[in-house]
């Protein structure tokens, strides 16, 4: 398809609906989201959102990415942008010159298709953008079935989690839904729930993992809520041996999940 129009102004309508885009309650009211890079909008198309528009800045083209980027502008409604109202509409400091306008979709706990073993990993009041996308990226490495985010404080379609996932967040299973309703579905798919808590008696590799489990997780300030601490029978931790009593919620994230593919390939 070609370019429909060449936009040079900074006050240009599209423009600006594309900058609300970067706030969560235009997201939302839309149903909008932004996606930016030649990575992420592919993997995007392939998870199956729909695209509503692109925005093309030859001057950020990679030559890499040349040929597959042209292939891509012929099948999609596209606007051509220069290097300063580009800036304004991007997230990111470096890009391959494409940020794509695309429809979002809600994930729900029934959409989870699970495998004969399930492992999955489950978040409560997640807040950090940079650390969903970071195990978003664990997630995807280490084949878990799905991530569970309950109660969140961040939505999912946040650019700085598209970034951080480098796109995992669209071709892993992830499903947001309030804590009572992941423990029953849980429950219903007879999946036992790990609590990561610092209270914990047993250590995380005294632990047999080979069963159909989700790790349950909480935000690094306060960890997890009572509703999960007593709502799981197994609880975990990861020995601290330094000053502080706790590590990065993505980095205990990775922890588990190869502890977990490590017993069930052992």
């Amino acid at each position: 398809m070609p370019i429909l129009e060449k936009i040079t102004s900074l006050q240009n309508l599209r423009v600006k609906e594309v900058v609300k885009l970067h706030r969560s309650k235009d997201r939302r009211e839309s149903g909008l989201i932004i996606v930016e890079g030649f990575r992420e909008i592919r993997l995007a198309i392939e998870s199956g959102l729909k695209t509503e528009y692109l925005m093309v800045s030859p001057a950020h083209f990679q030559e890499k990415n040349q040929g597959d980027i042209s292939n891509m502008i012929d099948d999609f409604k596209c606007f051509e942008v220069n290097s300063q109202v580009f800036a304004k509409m991007a997230y990111r400091d470096q890009s391959d010159g494409l940020l794509a306008v695309m429809q979002a979709r809600e994930k729900k706990l029934t959409d989870i298709l699970l495998t004969e073993n399930p492992l999955l990993i489950v978040l409560e009041s997640v807040e950090k953008p940079g650390n969903l996308g970071a195990i978003l990226r664990t997630a995807d490495a280490a084949g878990v079935d799905a991530v569970i985010i309950c109660d969140p404080l961040t939505d999912i379609y946040n650019p700085n989690v598209i970034r951080s996932s480098i796109g995992c967040v669209f071709i892993k299973q992830v499903a947001t839904c309030t804590s009572t309703e992941a423990l029953q579905w849980l429950s219903q798919n007879n999946i036992e729930p790990f609590a990561a808590a610092l209270t914990a008696k047993s250590f995380y590799h005294q632990s047999d993992f080979r069963k159909p489990l989700a790790f349950v997780m909480g935000a690094e300030a306060d960890g997890l809520s009572e509703f999960w601490l007593e709502n799981t029978k197994s609880q975990v931790k990861i020995p601290m041996l330094g000053s502080i009593d706790s590590l990065n919620v993505s980095t205990s994230a990775a922890v588990l999940v190869y502890e977990a593919l490590r017993q069930r390939t052992a």
